[in-house]
Parts: C-alpha cells; structure tokens; sequence
C-alpha cells in the first residue's frame, strides 16, 4: 500500500482504516489523515495516485481550512496550495476548450458589423469607445470569435445605423 510510508506511526489495522478514510472525502477524519498526508508526501504524482485530481481539486478547500486551524503556517501547506492552483488552472484550461467551430451567426454577424464600421468611416477604436468596450472586443466580433449578449448587439446597431440584420 503506497500510503505506508507516509502513516509510518499507524498500526495495521489503522492504516487499513486510513486508506479507506482517504477514498472517502465524507469521513470525519478525511481531513485530518490528509493534512497529515500531504505534511509527509512531497510528490504530487504519489498523491494522485491516491485521490484523483478532480478530486483535490474539490476537496483541498476543506483540508486546508482544517490545516490552517491545526497550524497557522505552513511550508508544505503553502507548496501543496500552489499544486492546487496548477491543478486548478489545467482542469479549467481543458474545460474552456470549445468544440467544433464558432457559430456561422457570428461570423456573418461580425462581417455586418465590420461592413457597417467601414461604410461609416469609424474605426474599431472609435466603435468601441462609443459602445464602452474595448477595441479587442470589437475585432473579436468582427471575426466572428465572440459571443455577445442580444444587449451589445443592440447597442453596436444603433451606434453603426443598421435597421435590419440579414444572415442568411
């Protein structure tokens, strides 16, 4: 069992108990079998081979309150905090991953919008300044990168003169 090494102090039987309070982030004493874990593991890798990432990724709020409270300050709790906020950081980089390719509307939406800007002699400075968003915002629209709310759409239509949208 690869947590021996890290509950050297444990019996048998307790060690049996401390693997099955590990697996289970409900137990009274998760957080406490954890901190003492997580005070004797400096490899991430040996820690997620016992609690996934997902998994401290949901829980590490709750063992650190329960650490903070143990020991007001920490080196290894500092040093797991920043593996937590890398885990973090990758779980929501593959979550912010979109699927296939942007809506056609938006693409047809930005040439409208792009067309209009031009017609008008503005720049997407300009634009931007009058609807109170900034110049990059207005690019994205205009490639059609951007998702908007039915809000800033009205907004850019009575700023450029467009009465009627026609994306078919």
């Amino acid at each position: 069992m690869i947590i021996a090494k890290y509950f050297w102090d444990l019996k048998e039987q307790a060690l049996e108990e401390a693997g099955r309070i590990l697996k289970n982030p409900k137990h009274p004493k998760f957080s406490q079998r954890m901190v003492t874990f997580l005070s004797r593991c400096d490899k991430p890798k040996e820690l997620f081979s016992v609690i996934p990432k997902k998994k401290f990724v949901e829980v590490w709020p709750q063992v650190r309150t329960y650490w903070v409270k143990r020991i007001r300050h920490s080196d290894f709790r500092d040093w797991w905090e920043t593996i937590y906020e890398q885990v973090l950081q990758q779980e929501q980089q593959k979550q912010k991953k979109p699927k296939g390719e942007t809506a056609v509307f938006f693409h047809k939406f930005g040439r409208v919008i792009k067309e209009a800007r031009i017609g008008k002699g503005l720049s997407q400075k300009q634009v931007a300044l009058a609807v109170r968003m900034k110049q990059p915002d207005i690019s994205g629209i205009e490639e059609g990168k951007k998702n908007i709310t039915l809000f800033t759409m009205i907004r850019l239509c009575k700023i450029l003169g467009i009465k009627k949208i026609d994306i078919s």
